[in-house]
């Protein structure tokens, strides 16, 4: 490798709005942006895909206008990959276009088409591997109650596509290659690299409609000549297949070793590892992704996380963040889901958020911190129970990752070290994959080149001892209301 300065690009589509980074082969940033969506009352269900591209231009517009001295002096954009939601899909025509919004993978209107999605999966599967976890935030489960709805519509369907091809289609003029991560949840078999024949023989979707489905970050195109020539940037731009959100956190936080394991917290909570093996659940908590190099990313999405950190002013966060440090623990057991249902580490459609009555806002924020750090301790229970493998270490993304007081809370209830990178973002996760088989030999190298320690929090014995007391408490009043069912307790 020689000393000219190489740029990469990452972007993140994310719920509420579009982050960009640039950054060269040593992790440095060179440009970050970000601009939010325009938010409806429907955003949760459905999103224009039309508005995510034009605010990525926007900020690709910005980003060149930055950078035209860097590109001068000689920097030379090697590639770029774009991240987004999983699950959220996106039925596209002859030319391209969106037929309808996004179906955004929090739109619960398909629920009842997951049911048979599950059920067809489970018997054409038959206790092999496979993914058959569907429900309401599947790309396939939207897939089908879309043409059951809107028959007429699904007639001019040319293809399908998920939030982070629609980006890179855009980028590169190539919308029919998807990756591994992205097509786990539309139904694609990870394991055999084939897509299952019942989802085409057996319910409403064309097999010509479903993308081809290649490594995550290989490249797929190049930048599109016009696109090249509007950022005034350098020709033969490499545009990669993207990832989904939690595997670009993932990416971020340096968590892409054999053993090594991350928790992103944003507005779900994320948590995945690398095992040379898969992990097999029979309750479908846990699903596993492809590593591009042929290891496996288990791992599970709760509907639990940082959504009720949106309640408390900014200058109570502040405040409560200092003064917070002098509760813990507290004793309190406050299980903070803003909606009903969970589906990781525990399946309860029932579920429902609880907070002990009488406590000042500060109590309350605390006490929330350490539900959520609860469920993670749960979560990563779980996973040895059914890999057989300790884990020893945490990787930790997300905007949760940037408060401390909740990094010491959870490093207490984990009784484990937690390592924070610098840039943890998933802007910085996709910019790593663009790189990863551009410029490096592959995403291990890519991500020990660009990735940079933080901050390192570490367990205090008698705060884990009092933690692990609350923790079984906490464990027990979800037993109680039949959330985790007895024969699934790992406590």
């Amino acid at each position: 490798m020689n000393a000219v300065k190489k740029g990469f690009i990452g972007i993140d589509v994310g719920t509420q709005g579009v982050r960009l980074v640039l950054v060269d082969q040593h992790g440095n940033k060179i440009y970050s942006g970000h601009e939010n969506l325009s938010l409806t009352e429907y955003s949760r269900e459905e999103q224009s895909p039309q508005e995510w591209w034009q605010a990525c231009l926007r900020l690709l517009k910005a980003m060149s206008t930055s950078i035209q001295a860097d590109l001068e002096k000689g920097l030379i954009i090697e590639s770029i990959a774009a991240t987004s939601t999983s699950g959220t899909v996106i039925p596209l025509d002859e030319q391209n276009k969106p037929l309808h919004p996004a179906m955004m993978y929090s739109d619960q209107r398909s629920a009842e088409s997951s049911i048979k999605i599950k059920d067809l999966a489970e018997k054409y599967f038959a206790g092999e591997y496979g993914y058959t976890n569907f429900n309401s935030s599947s790309g396939l489960s939207k897939m089908v109650w879309y043409v059951e709805k809107f028959p007429e519509m699904a007639q001019k369907i040319h293809c399908w596509v998920h939030a982070a091809d629609f980006i890179s289609g855009q980028l590169s003029g190539c919308f029919h290659i998807t990756d591994y991560t992205n097509a786990l949840k539309t139904g694609y078999d990870v394991k055999k690299k084939e897509w299952p024949s019942y989802i085409y023989e057996k319910l409403p979707i064309k097999e010509q409609w479903l993308q081809k489905v290649v490594p995550t970050g290989e490249p797929i195109g190049t930048l599109k000549p016009g696109l090249t020539e509007l950022l005034k940037l350098n020709k033969g731009i490499y545009v990669v297949t993207g990832l989904t959100d939690g595997c670009a956190s993932q990416i971020a936080s340096g968590a892409v070793g054999i053993g090594d394991w991350n928790t992103t917290i944003g507005t779900t909570l994320v948590i995945k590892g690398i095992t040379q093996k898969e992990i097999n659940d029979p309750a479908g908590r846990i699903y596993s992704h492809r590593h591009p190099q042929g290891y496996w990313m288990p791992g599970g999405a709760s509907n639990i996380g940082a959504d009720w950190v949106n309640d408390f002013s900014l200058e109570d966060i502040r405040e409560f963040s200092k003064e917070g440090a002098k509760l813990i623990p507290t004793g309190h057991l406050s299980y903070p889901l803003k909606a009903n249902g969970e589906r990781f580490p525990f399946i309860a459609p029932e579920a429902k958020g609880f907070k002990p009555q009488g406590l000042n806002q500060l109590e309350i924020f605390v006490a929330n911190m350490e539900g959520l750090a609860y469920i993670e301790h749960y979560a990563y229970e779980l996973i040895e129970k059914l890999s057989g493998e300790k884990i020893a270490t945490v990787f930790t993304a997300g905007g949760g990752s940037n408060n401390d007081l909740w990094m010491k809370i959870r490093a207490n209830v984990l009784n484990l070290p937690i390592k924070k990178m610098k840039n943890g973002s998933g802007a910085m996760g996709a910019a790593i994959l663009a790189a990863s088989q551009t410029y490096f030999k592959n995403l291990v190298k890519a991500v020990e080149a660009m990735t940079c320690l933080e901050k390192e929090f570490f367990p205090d014995p008698e705060l884990s001892y009092l933690y692990e007391i609350n923790y079984k408490k906490f464990i027990a009043l979800l037993m109680s209301k039949n959330y985790i069912k007895k024969e699934e307790n790992y406590a």
